[in-house]
C-alpha cells in the first residue's frame, strides 16, 4: 500500500487550491474542476471513473483502509489531518472524504434536437438548495436537460452539488450567456415553452406535455421577468386552495416535471 505524508497545514498548496475551488466560481471555471463532498457523492464519482483526486481525513482514511484495504488503490489521493479537513470542508459535520471532479461538457444543440425533449428552463434561480433539488428531481422525472440563465447560481456551487445527491453527474445542463436568445432558439426548434405564471391557465387543463416541451420557472422572490414570460408559448399555473398564492420554485418545477412524466408514461 502506498504510504502518504499527512497534510497538517492550511497553508499547504493543495489545501489552498481546494479552498479556492470550494469558494470561487471563477476558479472552478478556470480549472474546469469542482469539489464533491460526502461518501455517497464520492463513491458515485469513484465508481464512474470521474474523480481527479481524493482528499481524506486522517480518521476516515484509517477506518476505511481497515474495512477495505484496497479502497484507495488506483486513486490519486491525499490525507489531511482531521482539523485541516474540517476547516477546509463546507459542511457542518464532514464525513471525512472529498474529491475533485472534472466538469462535464454538454451541448445545447444536442438537447434541442432530442426527439423526446422535456426541458427545464430556469431564470435567475438564486438559492443553491432549490437548484440542487431541481436537478435531482429532473433526473427522477426523466427531464432531458436543464437550461439556466447566466444570472442563476453557479451549478457547481458546493451547496448545489450536495443537494443534487449525485444527479449532477447525470443530468445534462447548459448555462446560457443570453437566456432570452436561447429561449428563442428553443422555440425555433419546435419545442413548446410553458411558463409557470400566476396569470396562466391551470396546467391540468392546458393539454398534452407528451410532445417536445419545456417548463420555464422564474426567480424565487420575483417570478419570471416580463421578457421571459412573453417568449413563452403558453402561461400555466398550479391551482391553489386556501390563501396560498404561490409555491416554492423547486416544488412548482417538480409538479410540472412529474405531470409531463405521468403523461408520457400513459402514452407508452
Amino acid at each position: 500500500m502506498k504510504q502518504k505524508a499527512i497534510i497538517s497545514s492550511m497553508s499547504n498548496a493543495q489545501v489552498k487550491n481546494l479552498t479556492l475551488l470550494l469558494k470561487k466560481a471563477r476558479e472552478r471555471e478556470e480549472q474546469g474542476t469542482f469539489v464533491i463532498e460526502g461518501i455517497k457523492m464520492f463513491e458515485e464519482a469513484k465508481e464512474a471513473g470521474l474523480l481527479k483526486k481524493a482528499y481524506a481525513s486522517e480518521s476516515f482514511y484509517h477506518e476505511k483502509v481497515v474495512e477495505e484495504p484496497d479502497y484507495f488503490d488506483d486513486l490519486d489521493y491525499e490525507i489531511l489531518t482531521d482539523s485541516v479537513f474540517k476547516e477546509t470542508s463546507e459542511t457542518k459535520t464532514p464525513q471525512g472524504i472529498m474529491g475533485t471532479v472534472k466538469m462535464a461538457e454538454y451541448h445545447l444543440d444536442r438537447m434541442l434536437k432530442d426527439p423526446r425533449a422535456c426541458l427545464l428552463l430556469l431564470e435567475d434561480i438564486r438559492d443553491p438548495g432549490n437548484l440542487g433539488t431541481m436537478i435531482r428531481t429532473a433526473e427522477g422525472a426523466g427531464v432531458t436537460g436543464i437550461i439556466l440563465s447566466d444570472s442563476s447560481v453557479d451549478v457547481y456551487n458546493p451547496k448545489v452539488i450536495r443537494a443534487t445527491m449525485g444527479s449532477i453527474y447525470r443530468v445534462p445542463f447548459y448555462q446560457a450567456k443570453d437566456f432570452y436568445e436561447t429561449l428563442a432558439q428553443i422555440k425555433e426548434q419546435g419545442i413548446e415553452i410553458y411558463a409557470a405564471h400566476l396569470q396562466g391557465i391551470p396546467y391540468d387543463t392546458e393539454g398534452s406535455f407528451r410532445k417536445r416541451c419545456a417548463f420555464l420557472i422564474g426567480n424565487e422572490a420575483n417570478g419570471l421577468s416580463d421578457h421571459a414570460s412573453d417568449l413563452a408559448d403558453t402561461r400555466i399555473k398550479i391551482p391553489m386552495e386556501g390563501k396560498v398564492e404561490s409555491l416554492n420554485a423547486a416544488v412548482a418545477a417538480a409538479i410540472l416535471m412529474y405531470e409531463a412524466a405521468r403523461q408520457r408514461r400513459s402514452e407508452s
